[in-house]
């Protein structure tokens, strides 16, 4: 009985990738670049609520809120994205792409400059 769920589970995990894979070639390339404009996104938001408690962490709650002005340009950019993504052309995408994978660049430096302030010295 485990061997027949454990092989149901399988195919349908199969079916699941097959369909998705179709799915993602049929996008356009204008959908394709929206995709990725979300995704990468939802990688700085991530990464911005990680500085924000590691910057907590190290410092406490600060007056001022340098993550919480990234994620409210973030917002920004996704309601830009919802009201005019359909219509943008692929340099104002790629651009708006740009922003955020230098913000995440700029986000990643600090936590780093952070973690080796964190760090013993010998």
């Amino acid at each position: 009985m485990t061997t027949a769920v454990l092989v149901l589970a399988a195919l349908l995990a199969a079916a699941c990738i097959v369909l998705l894979g179709r799915r993602a070639r049929r996008m356009s390339p204008h959908q394709r670049a929206v995709r990725d404009v979300l995704d990468a996104a939802d990688a700085l938001e991530d990464r911005l609520r990680t500085a924000r408690a590691e910057i907590e962490a190290v410092a406490g709650e600060a007056q001022e809120d340098p993550v919480g002005e990234a994620l409210r340009e973030m917002l920004r950019q996704r309601l830009w994205l919802r009201d005019h993504g359909a219509d943008a052309s692929p340099k104002q995408l790629a651009d708006v792409r740009e922003a955020i994978d230098a913000a995440r660049h700029r986000i990643d430096h600090q936590l780093a400059r952070i973690e080796e302030a964190r760090a013993p010295r010998a």
